[in-house]
């Protein structure tokens, strides 16, 4: 059956439900709460200083590795959730026009940390800048220079310096509060400046009663009419807090609530937030809302979407007190998995890989009232590469809501890419400011380019879902990051006095050393008058004609009222058509205007550059005035192929594979009952697609006629349109190359060739030729010790035999260079038909992981062994082992030595992975590889009486083999697991 998909249905259904249901349950009750003791009063740090009892940061304390990012059951499943292929809001942004940005007002270093990450905070407010680390804390001036030492928290927390800061401004306050969380026992620290003044004033310290059960790792606060709320990465029943901001202001006792997040589902670490009120423009009490996003990749979980509770406090009667249960808004599909869960993610040009902060609402989420609507702005990053590559970028959203109270909806979302040389773009922090206007601090890094902190951002008039000024350098690292632990969060903050310019603080490597970076920058204008056309409106690629009309967006972004603009434009840069727009723009406002003299743009197949700026007289900033759009007219009819989407390469493909593309209509006209033919490897398959196909409305086909993907090896796949008088036939094919490879390699081995002995250690193998040239002995195993020479023998029963023996180390499922323990040992080099043995060194380096791993060993007759150890020969043998690492000590020594890992099949593709032991109640992590080397799964697990057990679904995987491993970053077992 020809089957035959829209990609616009999926928007429909979101445009039509924004907001699309809260879940069946009603309003639940606090489930904890209490009260916090009237707190101790620290003097000011101006007072300690003088006093001799100020606590500083000793210069030359050792390095140290901070706490281990806590995570509990990651449940992402391999193959599961949307979008299949790249995420979809990116060609948006890759449209976007690009206004220069404005090179930053400020950058200094905050500290230079000794731990690892060292966390930065910080917040501005009227005439100061706090800054706080891991451990520690400072105070700068607004032209960056410090006013305090580096402050140990332990200055402010007697006796205590546990860690993890976050440090906040409370604008209708004016009060800066710092906070920590605490172990002994599990809780908050909280202290709250006196007066506005950091350095001058003394502190309210709050360091007992707000307890939490387990460790509140990774806590986030935020500022709301009526409390401060809380969010932390906790393994207990409360998820989020409040406490009685009026009462702390106070100095006074001040009570405190625990609530639940029902309804909520995690991959494990996951980080929600309160929305935090930006300026001093607080909104009624109550109706505090906490956002999360829930992706359709992990288990639970249907769609990709959005989550809000709305907590309502009644600190008259606490035990009134409400959380909501969960709104659901649906978004469009992202990926925000990497590596199956894991904290090493992306490259940097030497070291580890960086963890990107999967699954974190990142800090802080932002609210602010305008006179006709609310606004609630936050991120998160995602993988925007729908290829077995990733890409990571940063999916952005804004709410709004029409008055106090009423449901949130999307406004706009959009998906930000570093637009430069392929960056990864992760650890985002926004901030919009009273005209509007967002900011957006950010990272990068990739193979080639050190970790850098950029700024982005986007005018309140610009087009939605669009950051459109454009990457801008705040700070670029001079080295790179020995950890894969990078800054676990960052902030951005607006300054009170102007409310326009950002401040923010992200991490980076100066010299080897791990530095805080503060950045300061602006988007709005300070300028008088200053507008510029921020947007062609139309026309747009299409059917043009000789008179067409163009429309333009004018923004005013200066602060004074402007009339009468003169407004331009020109084509190809041709004669410039001017005209005055006699409206009048206030601040920050917006209008379009359509000129009066047409444009000639009526030649089919030709590219138009449109120019348009504005000419005010007086205008003190031109950067902003012009902008080019390019718009093609295109013929009537023009289509292709874009895409195959499958198959794909990868492992148990099948002799009745569908076949699915992406059409595409690069014309204007409708097209019906259209040819699409399949050329796969000579075999050609021709059929007919019934329509509609219309402009930009991608449309995927299925073919009826299967392809033979069965036989391993790879395959020439191209596929095309036919259409009569189409006008541009060079877009009309697609082609792919597809392996097939279970990496069990082919080759013959009846005359002799290949393995009739392998002998290690406790392996003494004898066999005949293998069915296909390949068998898997994985259930053998052969102990050998870190860094030591081990004799290898193997008979063979055909001579010029090149010998190859990998093991993988690292346990991705792929052979590399690197893991050669045996390097093309010829036996009986050029002799034919006969019984040959010989012993060869295999050699286990210094250093490598210990713990099980597959062996294979690979012959070829009369060539050395192929470096791909998947790549098959005319004549050889392959055969797979497991090695068993280990240290050079008793094997008694060896926690899990003796125990075995069970891989049971539950059905349907899924498993139980489970091992039981008494040698250790430590977590132990489990990993799964596919054949490409990716990781799909990566997760931990915690001891249960004895048992430590994991339900692994492959149902949504690729047919093909696997690679599961549990254990220890020391020490692990692995198990291949055949998915049908």
């Amino acid at each position: 059956m020809k089957k035959v998909s829209t990609l616009i249905i999926f928007i429909i259904l979101v445009s039509i439900t924004p907001n699309l249901h809260s879940q069946n349950a009603e309003a639940v009750k606090a489930s904890s709460y209490g009260k916090l003791e009237k707190p101790i009063i620290v003097p000011s740090l101006a007072q300690q200083v003088k006093d001799g009892t100020f606590i500083g940061i000793d210069p030359n304390e050792a390095p140290k590795l901070g706490p281990p990012k806590r995570r509990g059951a990651n449940m992402n499943v391999p193959g599961k959730g949307l979008p299949k292929g790249d995420d979809a809001l990116v060609q948006n942004q890759e449209s976007a026009i690009k206004h220069e940005g404005k090179d930053p007002i400020l950058v200094f270093d905050a500290n230079i940390s000794s731990y690892t990450p060292s966390d930065p905070t910080g917040a501005v407010g009227p005439n100061h800048f706090v800054a706080a680390w891991n451990i520690g804390f400072r105070i700068f001036d607004k032209d960056g220079n410090p006013l305090t030492d580096a402050a140990s928290l332990a200055t402010l927390f007697p006796g205590n310096a546990i860690g993890d800061p976050i440090v906040f401004y409370d604008a209708e306050a004016d009060r800066f509060v710092i906070t920590e969380f605490d172990s002994s026992p599990n809780g908050f620290n909280v202290a709250v400046c006196q007066g506005p003044d950091p350095v001058n004033d003394g502190w309210y310290i709050y360091t007992t009663g707000f307890g939490t059960g387990s460790f509140p790792d990774y806590t986030k606060f935020s500022v709301w009419s009526d409390g401060y709320y809380v969010t932390a990465n906790i393994n207990a029943n409360d998820k989020v807090f409040a406490v009685e901001r009026t009462e702390m202001l106070l100095g006074n006792s001040a009570q405190f609530v625990g609530f639940p997040l029902t309804g909520i589902t995690t991959s494990g670490f996951y980080s929600p937030q309160f929305f935090n009120v930006t300026n001093n423009d607080l909104p009624p009490p109550g109706d505090a809302t906490v956002v999360y996003m829930q992706d359709d990749a992990w288990s639970g979980v249907s769609t990709d979407h959005i989550k809000l509770w709305t907590v309502n406090v009644d600190w008259d009667t606490i035990a009134n007190s409400t959380i909501s249960a969960p709104v659901v808004i649906i978004t469009t599909p992202y990926i925000s998995v990497f590596d199956g869960g894991s904290f090493s993610n992306v490259p940097q040009p030497s070291g580890p890989d960086q963890d990107v902060l999967q699954a974190t609402i990142m800090n802080q989420a932002q609210y602010r009232r305008y006179p006709s609507y609310n606004s609630a702005i936050f991120n998160f990053v995602i993988d925007t590469d729908g290829s077995g590559d990733e890409l990571a970028g940063i999916r952005w959203y804004e709410l709004r809501q029409d008055t106090d109270g009423d449901p949130w909806t999307i406004y706009q979302e959009g998906t930000y890419l570093s637009p430069y040389n392929d960056k990864h773009a992760f650890s985002g922090s926004m901030v919009m400011d009273g005209q509007g206007n967002i900011g957006m601090g950010y990272t990068t890094c990739n193979e080639t380019e050190k970790i850098a902190i950029y700024y982005t951002g986007r005018y309140a008039g610009d087009p939605l879902g669009q950051m459109t000024i454009d990457e801008t350098l705040i700070a670029q690292s001079t080295s790179n990051n020995p950890s894969l632990r990078l800054a676990d969060y960052v902030q951005l903050s607006v300054d009170p006095v102007n409310d326009k310019t950002f401040w923010h603080i992200a991490e980076y490597f100066v010299n080897s050393q791990r530095t805080d970076v503060v950045g300061v920058f602006q988007i709005a204008s300070d300028y008088a008058n200053d507008v510029g056309v921020n947007n062609i409106n139309e026309p747009n690629d299409g059917e043009l004609s000789d008179s067409e009309i163009i429309t333009i967006t004018v923004f005013n972004y200066g602060e004074d009222d402007q009339s009468d603009i003169p407004v331009n434009y020109q084509i190809d840069g041709g004669a410039v058509v001017a005209e005055i727009l006699n409206d009048t723009l206030s601040s920050g406002e917006s209008v379009q205007y359509s000129f009066t003299t047409t444009a000639n743009l009526g030649t089919p197949g030709q590219t138009y550059e449109i120019t348009s700026f504005s000419d005010l007289g007086n205008d003190e900033w031109r950067q902003n005035d012009t902008i080019t759009k390019n718009v093609l007219h295109l013929f009537p009819n023009d289509i292709g192929v874009t895409d195959i989407n499958s198959p794909v390469s990868g492992t148990g493909l099948s002799d009745d594979e569908d076949i699915t593309v992406t059409l595409r209509n690069f014309g204007y006209a409708e097209q019906n009952n259209f040819d699409v033919t399949y050329n796969l490897d000579g075999n050609i398959v021709t059929e007919q697609v019934p329509g509609p196909l219309n402009l930009n409305i991608p449309v995927t086909y299925t073919f009826s006629q299967t392809g033979d993907f069965s036989a391993l090896g790879t395959y020439n796949l191209s596929s095309y349109t036919s259409l009569p008088d189409d006008a541009d036939l060079n877009n009309d094919t697609s082609s792919v190359t597809i392996m097939h490879s279970m990496c069990q390699p082919n080759a013959n081995c009846s005359d002799g060739d290949g393995f009739y002995l392998f002998e290690l250690e406790a392996i003494n193998n004898v066999t005949g030729c293998s069915p296909g040239g390949y068998a898997d002995y994985t259930n053998l195993s052969a102990e050998l010790a870190n860094n030591t020479i081990n004799d290898l023998t193997v008979t063979t029963h055909y001579g010029s035999q090149y010998i190859t023996v990998w093991i993988d180390f690292n346990d991705n499922f792929v052979f590399e260079d690197t893991e050669v323990v045996v390097d093309n040992y010829v036996i009986a080099d050029g002799q034919g038909a006969g019984f040959y043995t010989e012993t060869m060194d295999l050699t286990i380096p210094d250093g490598v992981n210990t713990g099980q791993h597959i062996m294979r060993a690979k012959s070829n007759w009369n060539a050395p062994v192929p470096e791909n150890a998947c790549q098959g020969t005319t004549y050889g043998e392959t055969e797979d082992y497991t090695a068993n690492v280990v240290l050079y000590i008793g094997i008694e020594d060896i926690p899990l030595y003796n125990d075995e890992m069970v891989v049971k099949s539950l059905g349907n593709n899924r498993y139980e992975v489970s091992l039981q032991t008494t040698k250790t109640i430590e977590t132990l992590i489990i990993n799964l590889h596919n054949v490409l080397g990716q990781k799909l799964i990566e997760n931990r697990i915690e001891n249960i009486n004895g048992k430590y057990v994991y339900d692994l679904d492959l149902s949504y995987a690729q047919p093909g083999a696997y690679i599961v491993r549990l254990g220890t970053s020391q020490y692990g077992k692995v198990k291949k697991i055949i998915v049908k």
